[in-house]
């Protein structure tokens, strides 16, 4: 089965782009040393990522398969540290940069380059957060929306690509490479898509992987956890003790697949917002 993954990374209100790629990761292997000097290695583990098949790319770093470290993202200084927020076996991410200013709406648009079945998908991300009740809303605008949706350069490796918020604003943007994820239309496509687009909007507002902690979970293969970063954590009570296997946050989604916001990811997203 064709998996399609989709990860999460976060920084201190750091500039930093997650993306999603067409294909489960790769056993990662120890990054080359020829291009890389060792003091951005250090500042890589510092943050909390691993260093392991890192790449030197034209925005700065490419860490973990598709996280994407600029100059930056790399010298942000870290608060306090804090504990996970965490959703049963599997923790419930975010980064300490939220979106403030609550109650508030957020508005989303999208590039007129984009087909016109990424709005109808775009249209149920919006019902689907605005269904939860949360103190953060959206709307879609004609243009200039606070997240914009527009086509990745040609040639990206990824599926789609966000960041994280700052100055308690949202992300501003969110690429998606039209050739990867495809134009076609249906039911079927249009949750398949929208369950990528509101992933990404997730990491706009804050959100890590539910699975961070072992990609494993929702990827297969091996083993592997995304780092422990010091941007700290907070339990969630009353979740599950097992793994929640149909959270919106998870690391990697199959093909076609519909991944609405199950009960944990409710909990997660009412406990910020």
């Amino acid at each position: 089965m064709n998996r399609l993954t989709i990860y999460l990374s976060s920084l201190l209100l750091g500039s930093l782009v997650f993306s999603c790629q067409q294909t489960a990761p790769d056993t990662l292997t120890t990054s080359s040393d020829n291009e890389i000097p060792a003091a951005v290695l250090a500042q890589v583990n510092e943050l909390g990522f691993s260093t392991q098949n890192m790449k030197r790319i034209p925005e700065g770093y490419l860490v973990e398969g598709d996280i994407i470290l600029d100059e930056q993202a790399l010298s942000q200084k870290h608060g306090k540290q804090e504990s996970l927020l965490r959703v049963g076996t599997e923790e419930q991410y975010r980064t300490t940069a939220l979106v403030s200013g609550l109650p508030r709406t957020i508005t989303i648009s999208l590039s007129s380059s984009l087909p016109a079945v990424y709005a109808t998908a775009v249209d149920e991300v919006i019902r689907r957060y605005n269904a939860e009740g949360l103190q953060l809303r959206f709307s879609r605008v004609s243009s200039g929306g606070a997240i914009r949706f527009s086509a990745a350069p040609s040639g990206s490796q990824y599926l789609a690509s966000s960041g994280f918020p700052s100055g308690g604003n949202p992300y501003n943007r969110v690429l998606v490479n039209v050739s990867a994820l495809g134009t076609t239309t249906g039911t079927t496509r249009v949750n398949y898509y929208a369950t990528v687009f509101a992933h990404e909007v997730g990491h706009c507002i804050g959100f890590r992987h539910t699975d961070y902690y072992d990609r494993s979970i929702s990827c297969g293969g091996a083993t592997s956890n995304e780092g422990s970063s010091s941007i700290g954590a907070i339990l969630i009570p009353g979740t599950p003790s097992s793994a929640d296997l149909s959270s919106w946050m998870l690391a990697c989604v199959s093909n076609n697949q519909n991944r609405p916001f199950s009960s944990n990811d409710r909990t997660a997203l009412n406990y910020l917002y």
